[in-house]
C-alpha cells in the first residue's frame, strides 16, 4: 500500500501509476512527482511503496522500461504503458468509478 498523507487502497497506487505513464513515458521521481502534482499534494508517494509497484506492473506486463539519459544527465529507467496496461487502466478506471459512486451513496445517507 501506498505511503501517503491519504492513504490509498490497496491497487490504487497501481491505477495512478498507469495512468500518469499513459500521457507519456516517465522515470520513478518523475511518476512519484506528477501523482503529487496532480493530487495537489494530497498523494506524496514513497520510495518504499513506488518501486515495488513499478516492478510489479512491469512484470506483470503493464509497463515497459528502458534506459534512457534523464534530464538531469543521469541514466534513469522510464516506464511507458503497454498495450495490456491500456487495457488495464480502462478496467481500473471503469472498475474505480463504479465503486467511488456506490461509497458516496452510501457516504450521503443520512439517519
Amino acid at each position: 500500500m501506498a505511503e501517503a498523507k491519504s492513504d490509498l487502497l490497496q491497487g490504487t497506487l497501481d491505477m495512478l501509476v498507469l495512468h500518469v505513464t499513459a500521457l507519456a513515458p516517465l522515470h520513478g521521481y518523475a511518476i512519484a512527482q506528477r501523482i503529487q502534482q496532480i493530487s495537489r499534494e494530497a498523494l506524496q508517494i514513497q520510495q518504499g511503496s513506488l518501486y515495488p509497484a513499478l516492478h510489479r506492473l512491469e512484470e506483470r506486463g503493464l509497463l515497459k522500461a528502458e534506459w534512457r539519459e534523464s534530464e538531469t544527465g543521469r541514466d534513469a529507467k522510464y516506464y511507458a504503458l503497454t498495450k495490456a496496461g491500456k487495457k488495464a487502466l480502462e478496467d481500473e478506471r471503469s472498475n474505480w468509478l463504479r465503486i467511488s459512486q456506490a461509497i458516496t451513496l452510501v457516504l450521503r445517507t443520512v439517519d
